[in-house]
């Protein structure tokens, strides 16, 4: 089945179930976002426990970070 399938089935349904197949959409997409954030945070945590990662609360030492 085709993107343009889909599109075209959506379009035979009634309000109702468009509303529904909406809601579902966003319903995965919150999904998908939080599992890429879960993702980042992994990591994340695993450079922290490699030692990969620089803090600083001094603003010259962050932009020497950032441009590294």
């Amino acid at each position: 089945m085709t993107f343009n399938d889909v599109v075209e089935g959506i379009k035979g349904l009634s309000t109702d179930e468009k509303e529904e197949i909406q809601s579902l959409l966003q319903q995965y997409l919150r999904e998908e976002r939080r599992d890429r954030i879960y993702e980042n945070l992994q990591a994340a945590q695993k450079e922290q426990q490699q030692g990969n990662l620089k803090f600083s609360n001094q603003i010259d030492e962050l932009r020497q970070l950032i441009e590294e």
